[in-house]
């Protein structure tokens, strides 16, 4: 692989992870926090500097942007979010490159007592020899997906100092809100204006991810009957305990993330808020198929009823709403941007995965809406936590995959 990309890689992403972009899924706002303009304003102003064409943010929060084709060939976008995830610090980022990692334990300055161990984690087994960025222990990095971001600004960068690179025209896009599912307006369609796509938010170098959970959210909301506890008896309705009972009559030996895996779904009950008198519970459900989605909604549908039933004084609504689907339901239809994906890999003698995502990206919900997009990786582990790392490698390894593939998708059409 080419090493001429790594100390660029490496730059921007030690500069745009120390950028807090945090998203709030509790905000109304679009993009959800103001801070993701921190992050927004300065890829706008980097793709003019570098002479990107047609470049804007627009009113819902997204950075487009046109590097120009030099032959025919289909119009690709290439993708990636700002935004990092809500589970974790993400304030007062430091990030840290260790060069020519020797391979044993790596410690963080900011948290003495936390430890990567190749041990623990297997594929940084593999990465002796590697430059690793990490943040310093009481934050997460960024990498999800400021690396991705990073990959695409370099490659721009390089195809617009390199118009004798053969490829068609391609678009760029720059995403806000994608952790919390809100990443993917009705409008971008049309405004990315593209054949096909791709995300650069995946994991593992070879990682061609044309398969995601299928995902809805669920709200349950618990009303009691609120009285002064000294004049209670017989009288009051607790919510709390109600709320209480809902979640431990869900499953807890099975159908929980901390109990599946592979192909399996789950029900995940991610907030508990308020007191006595009122609660509300969030939950999020993730399955592969439809249906297997749509069991888990009855479940939940089905609690709540019971615990309803066993108390009739209170009020318990159950408000499940979609998020995104499976792209392998579009895809398997077309499998044409996966096909050169994988070609793109192997011609630089890459062995490829395809193993599902327990996860979404913004590709399911431009699949589903028209634009067929899968996920490719940009090397992130370990994320939204403070064990998260990256090889610049791995990254300069994405962006050589992602010329390559920009290549043959010109030559394919050409003949």
């Amino acid at each position: 692989m080419s090493t001429s990309f790594n100390q660029e890689l490496q730059d921007r992403l030690v500069r745009y992870a120390a950028i807090d972009s945090q998203s709030d899924e509790n905000s109304p706002t679009a993009p959800s926090t103001e801070i993701q303009f921190d992050m927004l304003n300065l890829l706008r102003d980097e793709l003019n500097a570098i002479g990107a064409q047609d470049v804007e943010l627009t009113d819902y929060g997204v950075v487009l942007a046109t590097i120009p084709g030099t032959v025919k060939g289909p119009t690709i976008g290439f993708l990636a979010h700002v935004d990092t995830a809500p589970q974790f610090n993400a304030e007062g980022v430091k990030p840290r490159v260790i060069k020519g990692y020797n391979g044993g334990d790596i410690t963080f300055p900011d948290d003495p007592e936390l430890t990567l161990s190749p041990s623990e984690h297997p594929y940084l087994a593999t990465k002796q020899g590697h430059d690793l960025i990490t943040a310093s222990g009481t934050t997460l990095l960024g990498a999800d997906d400021k690396a991705g971001v990073s990959i695409i600004m370099t490659m721009a960068r390089h195809l617009l100092e390199n118009p004798d690179i053969k490829r068609g025209p391609i678009r760029i896009g720059f995403t806000p809100d994608e952790e919390i599912g809100r990443g993917v307006g009705t409008e971008l369609p049309k405004d990315l204006a593209v054949d096909f796509a791709y995300t650069l938010d995946g994991s593992e170098v070879g990682e061609i991810i044309y398969e995601s959970f299928s995902a809805d959210r669920a709200v349950v909301t618990v009303k009691g009957v609120s009285i002064h506890p000294g004049w209670a008896k017989e009288k009051m309705v607790n919510a709390a305990h109600l709320a209480a009972k809902i979640v431990q009559t869900l499953p807890q030996a099975t159908l929980t993330p901390e109990t599946t895996e592979g192909r399996d779904g789950f029900l995940h009950v991610t907030d508990l808020n308020g007191g006595s008198s009122e609660m509300e519970i969030k939950l999020i459900l993730r399955d592969f198929e439809r249906d297997g989605l749509e069991a888990k909604g009855e479940l939940l549908r089905k609690v709540c009823d019971a615990v309803q039933a066993s108390e009739p004084r209170a009020e318990i609504h159950c408000e499940i709403t979609p998020q995104y689907r499976n792209m392998r339901y579009w895809l398997e239809d077309d499998m044409t941007p996966v096909d050169l994906a994988i070609e793109a890999c192997q011609a630089h003698g890459i062995e490829t995965v395809a193993d599902p995502i327990r996860g979404g990206t913004d590709g399911s919900r431009l699949t589903e809406m028209g634009v067929p997009t899968p996920n490719i990786f940009c090397g992130m582990q370990c994320i939204h936590g403070p064990l998260e790392w990256i090889s610049v490698q791995d990254m300069a390894t994405a962006a050589d995959v992602c010329l390559t593939l920009a290549t043959l998708a010109a030559e394919k059409q050409a003949k």
